[in-house]
């Protein structure tokens, strides 16, 4: 084997252990993401407040994400990606931990908007370093490291559910959580960061107008809002309609995010021969379909599984096609990413909010009104989007 070879190797090697650690990263991502939906009820009880007032810890948490992704994220512009993103997670970890033991609702939001942070960085500073590394083919890697977050989030409530099972409150459900975290860092830990793309090795024809940035941020707006609202809440859903007891409620909210999980493996294959606008509008249609339909037959347990299943493979491949096709459109550094997860933080800060407060005075179907509402709006945002880049494109 000559020099050459080996060097290649070498690289070739280090390329798999970095991707490595950023599909686990986005495992404990996922984790800590699916955790306050199925312990909503609980975290009410424990800090004796209503759910209209328990739902300010989702617009908490996601100020917190949006603090982390706008400001915080563009520190991988500058500093070693690999540090930052341990450190966000001994930080989301040690939060996780705080959760069950915390008795009043202002300290709650004190642990939330610190989670929040620890998520919006190392949410954008996953993506970015993936990006860097795997350029320009990055399509099928993007696609596998949100199937990481679907896995997560669908072993959440499972353990979730285990643990509430096992001890009778959420107290190890957060501990088990946090736990997890110890050996999804040191996959990290000890590897060095990939060098840093600056904004001045971009040439000409990578640059963007802004237009684009902000209708592409509105559509991850949409987006995570419609995931998070319903990732959120269709746990609270199903128990205050009756369409399942405590236990299945939280497998509804496991099977949701294993829908998703399932929808990001059968993307990886997918998403190398599909375009991004043809996926995405497949998706948006499929979304739309699912939620009508649910809506449509509201007492039915049955419809309300399948119906959840439907839209979480619907949705699986919208967030990493979105980032696949703004990648095509120009160059993606720590600061663009950053401004996208300012869309995605403000959604998933606003809509499941919004939910928790039409929720008791319109009654549970308004979750999913709001959600089908959004994903109309999204899906005329995209058409939009599609005719303004395919206009410049001639």
């Amino acid at each position: 084997m000559n020099s050459t070879t080996t060097v290649t190797a070498g690289v070739q090697s280090g390329k798999i252990a970095k991707t490595i650690g950023y599909y686990a990263g986005f495992i404990a991502l996922g984790l800590a993401s699916a955790s306050l939906g199925p312990t909503l009820l609980r975290l009410s009880e424990h800090t004796h407040t209503a759910l209209n007032q328990i739902s300010y810890l989702f617009i908490t948490r996601s100020l917190g994400y949006l603090i982390g992704s706008s400001l915080l994220g563009r520190l991988f512009d500058r500093l070693p990606g690999h540090r930052l993103m341990v450190f966000a997670l001994i930080v989301l970890a040690s939060m996780l931990a705080l959760v069950p033991v915390v008795p009043v609702l202002w300290l709650m939001i004190v642990v939330m908007l610190l989670m929040g942070m620890a998520e919006g960085n190392l949410d954008v500073g996953t993506n970015t370093l993936l990006v860097w590394v795997h350029q320009p083919n990055i399509a099928p890697y993007m696609n596998a490291l949100h199937f990481f977050f679907g896995l997560g989030a669908f072993l959440s409530p499972m353990i979730i559910a285990q643990a509430v099972l096992a001890s009778g409150d959420i107290y190890w459900a957060y501990w088990a959580l946090a736990l997890l975290f110890i050996p999804i860092l040191l996959t990290l830990l000890f590897q060095p960061s990939p060098p840093i793309k600056s904004e001045t090795h971009v040439d000409q024809a990578g640059k963007v107008k802004p237009l684009l940035i902000v209708i592409i941020s509105l559509l991850f707006f949409l987006y995570v809002g419609a995931e998070v609202g319903y990732g959120d809440w269709i746990y609270t859903y199903a128990a205050r309609l009756n369409l399942a007891d405590e236990t299945m409620a939280a497998y509804l909210t496991s099977m949701f995010w294993g829908a998703l999980t399932f929808g990001r493996l059968l993307s990886i294959p997918i998403g190398m021969w599909a375009k991004p606008r043809d996926i995405l509008l497949v998706d948006l249609v499929g979304c739309l379909v699912s939620v009508g339909v649910i809506l449509a037959f509201p007492t039915s347990s049955p419809v309300l599984w399948a119906g959840s299943f439907a839209i979480g493979v619907f949705m699986a491949a919208i967030f990493a096609s979105l980032l696949n096709f703004a990648e095509r459109r120009m160059s993606i550094t720590g600061k663009v990413t950053g401004y996208f997860f300012i869309g995605s933080s403000s959604g998933g800060m606003l809509l499941p909010w919004l939910i928790g407060q039409l929720f008791e005075p319109l009654g549970p179907s308004s979750t999913m009104w709001v959600i089908l509402i959004d994903i109309l709006v999204a899906m005329l945002v995209f058409v939009g989007l599609v005719v303004y880049t395919e206009k410049h494109a001639k």
